[in-house]
This record gives C-alpha cells, sequence and structure tokens, in this order.
C-alpha cells in the first residue's frame, strides 16, 4: 500500500471506479457512502489520514471526499441525487490506466482515455466480492469504551468515530486521539476552526492539491451539535450551550447523516440543531434557520438524534 497521502487518495479514486465497474456488472446500486466506505476499507487510512478532524470526520475521507471532483472533471464519474454512476469512460479508464502512477498522472493532466480501450465485461463465473466494508462490520470489538463521566474528561482521548462507517474501519486504522475542546467560547472555537492542511506531492511528482470545488458533493460543518434542555443529562455543564464536547453530534460518512445517542429520563424536551460550537448558524422546526425549537416527548432510555445537512431534517429513533 502506498504510504503519502496523495498516493492513498489516488489508489481510493481509482478504487471508487473499481467498486462501481463490479456493481455494474452484478448489477448492484451503491449509494455514495456505500462506495466511499469500501473504498476507505480496501485502502485504508495512514495514522495522519486516520486523524478525526472536527465532528469525528477522518482526514482522509474529507481529502478523498473533495478529490472525487476530479473524476466528475475527467467524465468519469457522474454525481446525481440518486446517487453516483460510473461512465462507459470510467469503466475503461480502469483497464487504460492500470497502476496508480499512470492514473494519477492521467487524471492531473487529462488525458483521454486512449481510443480502442474496451470497457471492462465481468470476467467468467464473477461473484461480486464479499464488502470488506461489510466484513469489518461483522467483527465484534475488542473490548466496550468506557462510558464518560460529566465533567471529568481527560485532556486527551481515543477517537471513535460512531456509525456503521466508523465501525467498518474500526479494525483498519490504529486509534488516534484528539484533543478535547473543553468549555471554549463559542467565538474562539469559532476562530479556531480552520481546516487541517492537505499533502499536495501527488504520485507522478507535481504539486497538486486534493481541494478545490467538490461540483456535487455537499461540504460537511466542521462541528454539529444539538442544543437543548438536556445537555446536563449527557454530561455538559449547562444547558443550551453549543460549544461544549458532550452536545456534540458525531458524523456517520455511509449514511451521511449526523448521530447523537443518549440515555434520557422520561419527559419532554426541547432543543435545536447548532453548527460550529456556535448560536451563529442553527436550525429549529421544519429545518428553519434560527426557528422554532424542535419538541421531544420521550418516554424514557436511548434516544437518537440524526440530522442530515442536505436537507436540514431532523428525524429521531
Amino acid at each position: 500500500m502506498a504510504k503519502s497521502t496523495a498516493e492513498n487518495t489516488y489508489l481510493r479514486l481509482k478504487t471508487v471506479l473499481e467498486v462501481l465497474t463490479e456493481g455494474v456488472w452484478s448489477g448492484d446500486a451503491l449509494n455514495a457512502g456505500q462506495v466511499l466506505a469500501e473504498a476507505t476499507a480496501r485502502v485504508p487510512f495512514n495514522e495522519h489520514e486516520a486523524e478525526l478532524l472536527s465532528g469525528g470526520i477522518p482526514r482522509g475521507h474529507k481529502t478523498l471526499t473533495s478529490a472525487t471532483a476530479k473524476l466528475v472533471k475527467a467524465g468519469w464519474l457522474i454525481k446525481g441525487r440518486s446517487g453516483w454512476t460510473i461512465t462507459e469512460d470510467g469503466m475503461r479508464a480502469t483497464v487504460a490506466f492500470p497502476d496508480v502512477d499512470s492514473f494519477a498522472a492521467a487524471l492531473d493532466a487529462g488525458t483521454p482515455v486512449p481510443a480502442g480501450t474496451p470497457v471492462p465485461t465481468a470476467p467468467e463465473g464473477f461473484v461480486r466480492p464479499v464488502s470488506a466494508a461489510a466484513a469489518t462490520l461483522e467483527v465484534p470489538a475488542k473490548e466496550a469504551a468506557p462510558k464518560k463521566t460529566a465533567k471529568k474528561a481527560p485532556a486527551k482521548k481515543a477517537a471513535s468515530a460512531v456509525g456503521k462507517a466508523a465501525k467498518a474501519l474500526e479494525d483498519a486504522v490504529e486509534p488516534v486521539v484528539k484533543a478535547v475542546r473543553k468549555g471554549k467560547s463559542p467565538a474562539k472555537d469559532k476562530a479556531e476552526a480552520v481546516a487541517a492542511p492537505v499533502e499536495t506531492s501527488t504520485a507522478a511528482g507535481a504539486a497538486e492539491p486534493f481541494e478545490g470545488p467538490d461540483v456535487e458533493t455537499l461540504p460537511q460543518p466542521e462541528a454539529v451539535a444539538v442544543v437543548g434542555d438536556f445537555n446536563t443529562f449527557l454530561g455538559a455543564p449547562e444547558d443550551w450551550a453549543p460549544q461544549y464536547d458532550e452536545a456534540q453530534m458525531e458524523f456517520d460518512f455511509l449514511d451521511q447523516l449526523w448521530k447523537k445517542s443518549a440515555e434520557l429520563p422520561a419527559g419532554y424536551y426541547t432543543f435545536k440543531i447548532a453548527l460550529n460550537r456556535s448560536w451563529d448558524e442553527n436550525y429549529g422546526a421544519f429545518g428553519t434557520f434560527d426557528g422554532p425549537n424542535h419538541e421531544l416527548h420521550h418516554t424514557g432510555g436511548t434516544v437518537t438524534i440524526r440530522y442530515n445537512h442536505a436537507t436540514r431534517d431532523i428525524t429521531i429513533n
């Protein structure tokens, strides 16, 4: 496996095309989250890529998501509301540029697929490979994560990604640590929430950043908090304060949803969704900017709140 973030990213871009090609052969339809999860499971993150950014998104996943714009620009991938579709040229590119160096050079230079390159067909007796991401899901966790107690979080903690996609990568990457941003004011936190740099050296040897417009991939916030009159039950020092770690949701990149699960006593609660640890951008009922509070009539026990940044929709359990 390649060692640099740049080369790993090219390998994953090629793997995206290969996963979609296998889907064409088998007739399986995969959504964008499933394709990205499979690509990152087949080409695991290195330590730098596995580092979690604010909101629980691995650095390597954010890099890959942005880099898929290159496949769209090359005419090898179409991103639509119903999912991702590989073009015939995209399938042919997996044959024409079989190694990472030739693939990276062609993608960066805009080299067309050579005329006469055949569209690959399924080998005789082809059976779609067992999903590397799904296979990892079935591996039981080695040990249960300890419950977080109120006001006693250590200065640094092991990063634990939540949701199916994070579980799929659980055994593929080594645990990394992230600083706990405890008790910072919203203004200060917002000023410090800057994007981490991305490696720019490519396998072809030229400088080529992996950032830029991802034409049809929705950028996600740096952080999303569920903020209401139950935050103290989650261990936060106070309610209705979006800056605390205990209020933050985790991003599930397979489902493309932000999620928060919690044990709450029976009762009537109200809350909003606040972005980037401040009230500058918040959404209430019906996804309305700065709108009325969401309402939660809870019978007690575990509740899971999900936020879709594409639609601003909230679902509960």
